[in-house]
């Protein structure tokens, strides 16, 4: 890596805690050098046996001890009255101290969503973050967004999407002047409910000076047709579960065809680089960056296993690195959102 940076994790998140987070970091160190070291907040006693176990980690990882976690049922209003010193609370609050530049967690979305905002604030005059997606598609890769942060969204924060969508592509994948769509049951002006229509009005007048597509159905989520796919939080989590299924169900069919008599197994092997590309590139999201925020935070998938969090670890290390915290702010201020500085430290999260 280019310059040092340390990230904050939530090591007791997700379905595996500790036996996931903690080689999840050896695994990001391998991947990123020298340059990265890591917070670990949650169970001593279960986080120590696994960094024992991972020499590699020596003087890389300070564990911050907690017994408190938030769980994965929790509600975020639940979340926001207890979770002060949870593994999650304390991953985030390390971003807004300035020990870390990021933050990762595999735990509840609805909780970390809703202490990211207590704690970090937002970047500008928006009312939530919401949760965006690098998708593959042919050409590339499409930001979607939210895919599970909001479920219920009107024709203004459909809006906001669109704009935090916009500042997210360009920083993230380097397009100048991203394209974006509106996620619809159909193209035409008549589709779709009264809240979608209303945002592709808003849009369509040009009033955010966005480049503006139009509406997008399902189906053109893969083809590239647009560099910024914008929907509810409810349909975008649909549409990214629908698709791991879809890859997952896809490379397990392959895998079986594949291994069902010797000629193909002999093809396989022969094959066998090429299948591991078509596998990665079928790969689901390991990271859904929450935007809108005065930091970087990053929601691995509760499922994660070492290598997907180990990806989301990346993520919010390249994200931070990249000043993607900054670009958010510039651009809402440039679209006309005015910006709101970082609480001082030690302030704005009671």
């Amino acid at each position: 890596m280019s310059q040092s940076v340390t990230i904050s994790i939530d090591a007791m998140g997700g379905d595996h805690g500790p036996a996931v987070t903690i080689p999840a970091l050896a695994h990001a160190a391998g991947k990123m050098g020298e340059g990265l070291r890591f917070l670990a907040h949650g169970d001593a006693a279960l986080i120590e046996p696994e960094l024992a176990r991972l020499p590699q980690l020596a003087g890389r990882v300070e564990v911050r001890h907690t017994d408190k976690v938030v769980a994965s049922d929790e509600k975020p209003a639940t979340a926001l009255r207890r979770g002060k010193g949870s593994s999650m609370w304390n991953a985030v609050e390390a971003v807004k101290l300035g020990e870390a530049q990021g933050a990762v967690s595999a735990g509840n979305t609805g909780a970390l969503m809703a202490i990211s905002k207590l704690v970090l604030r937002m970047s500008a005059d928006l009312d939530r973050p919401c949760l965006t997606a690098s998708w593959p598609t042919v050409s590339g890769f499409t930001t979607v967004l939210d895919v599970g942060a909001n479920v219920d969204c009107d024709a203004a924060r459909l809006v906001e999407f669109a704009i935090l969508g916009e500042a997210f592509h360009r920083a993230a994948h380097g397009v100048e002047r991203p394209s974006i769509g509106l996620l619809n049951v159909g193209s035409e002006d008549i589709k779709g409910h009264e809240e979608v229509r209303e945002a592709h009005r808003m849009l369509r007048e040009g009033e955010f000076g966005l480049n503006y597509y139009g509406f997008v159905e399902g189906d053109d989520l893969t083809r590239g047709v647009v560099d910024v796919v914008v929907t509810d939080g409810f349909t975008g989590n649909v549409a990214l579960k629908t698709a791991e299924g879809v890859a997952k169900f896809i490379t397990s069919e392959l895998r079986a065809a594949l291994m069902s008599s010797l000629p193909s197994k002999l093809g396989a092997m022969m094959a066998r680089k090429a299948l591991l590309a078509f596998r990665e590139k079928l790969s689901p999201p390991a990271a859904a960056p929450l935007l809108g925020l005065n930091g970087v935070v990053v929601k691995s998938h509760g499922g994660a296993e070492i290598r997907d969090f180990a990806d989301a670890i990346q993520v919010a290390a390249d994200l931070a690195r990249n000043g993607f915290a900054a670009e958010i702010t510039r651009s809402m201020t440039r679209l006309g959102f005015g910006a709101s500085p970082p609480p001082p430290a030690g302030q704005g999260g009671e």
